[in-house]
């Protein structure tokens, strides 16, 4: 089973950790002690003098990633776990594995039902057949005794008893047919069954939904889980984003699928597109961890902006998660990016 939306579980940290691109550049390129903090002053001053730049906005923010539970469809004991914090997993990858002998046990009923099904309509069949032959038989009988008693020879009698057994035959006959039909209802029921407990089997199984990275391995094997419990959280790489918040005045002026730029605390010197992908509808104060606390005070509206995700396949094997940055967006659509905003990504 699978969940997408944000966690929310009480045994999992409150704190989401996100992804960025931090550690693109790799430790040879990792700025100097200090340089990072420089290099974000000075971008930051420059922006919030509003001089060179009017029609920029910026707010700070983490960038962060949407979370996938994967759970157990079934109540029952953790077998094997196949993957660890940090493990990068492809789609259909092979996550957990339940115990399985009480489904397999629940299999072999199943399939020993279908075998009995169908023999119960071999049974039927050759029931049919002999039923057919006495109709057969009954059938001859009847019409050479109608012939005998229309010649006078055989009294009126014998035409009755004659009759009787024929109809008896019929019957048998339809009886046979029922019970065939009767025969293939149940095999098709066996069959269904057998089926389900197969799905369920394979749901034990337990396989990655989509191409991501384990965020938190909440159990180990041995362990006994409810079901619909998750094993493993995992972080969806294709839906990285950095949430900012801003005013009502710059809001305003922001619609979706807006160009925006993203600069990482550890590597200031690099600039990340983004697109905003969501702006909220509701104003709020500006959560504790953004900016100073006269700052908190406003109230302001969060956007979403997000990385595109042909980028993130690109560096898909470097994406982090943990590290603060800059959003910007621009209240001018049509406005040149100034060159300190430029996209500038690692070679």
């Amino acid at each position: 089973m699978i969940a997408t939306t944000p966690f929310s579980h009480a045994a999992r940290p409150m704190v989401l950790k996100s992804l960025c691109l931090a550690a693109l550049l790799g430790v040879a390129m990792v700025p100097a002690p200090g340089h990072a903090e420089t290099g974000l002053s000075t971008l930051i001053e420059r922006f919030t003098g509003a001089t060179e730049a009017p029609s920029i906005s910026h707010s700070n923010g983490r960038i962060e990633a949407q979370t996938v539970d994967v759970a157990t469809k079934y109540a029952g004991r953790i077998d094997s776990i196949a993957v660890s914090e940090g493990d990068l997993v492809a789609a259909g990858d092979v996550i957990a594995q339940m115990e399985t002998r009480d489904t397999q046990a629940k299999l072999n009923g199943a399939k020993a039902a279908v075998l009995r099904a169908r023999a119960s309509k071999t049974l039927a069949e050759a029931t049919l057949m002999q039923a057919e032959s006495a109709l057969s038989v009954a059938q001859t009988t009847y019409e050479r005794t109608l012939k005998l008693r229309d010649s006078g020879t055989a009294p009126q009698s014998a035409l009755d008893d004659v009759t009787n057994a024929l109809n008896s035959a019929k019957a048998a006959v339809a009886m046979a047919k029922a019970q065939i039909e009767d025969a293939d209802a149940l095999i098709a029921a066996s069959e269904a069954d057998v089926e389900q407990v197969q799905i369920a089997l394979d749901d034990l199984t337990i396989t990655a939904p989509l191409r991501g990275r384990v965020l938190y391995r909440l159990h180990e094997p041995g362990e006994v889980l409810a079901a619909g419990y998750p094993v493993v959280t995992l972080l969806d790489l294709t839906n990285v984003y950095m949430n900012i918040y801003l005013p009502a005045s710059v809001v305003g002026q922001l619609t979706l699928n807006d160009e925006a730029r993203l600069v990482l605390d550890p590597i200031p010197d690099l600039v990340v597109p983004a697109r905003v992908s969501f702006i909220s509808p509701q104003s709020q104060f500006t959560p504790k961890n953004v900016e100073t606390e006269q700052q908190r005070e406003e109230l302001v509206f969060r956007v979403k902006l997000a990385v595109p995700r042909d980028l993130l396949e690109r560096y898909e094997a470097q994406i982090k998660t943990g590290v603060r940055g800059i959003g910007f967006v621009r209240t001018a659509p049509d406005a040149a990016w100034p060159d300190d905003l430029q996209v500038k990504l690692p070679e």
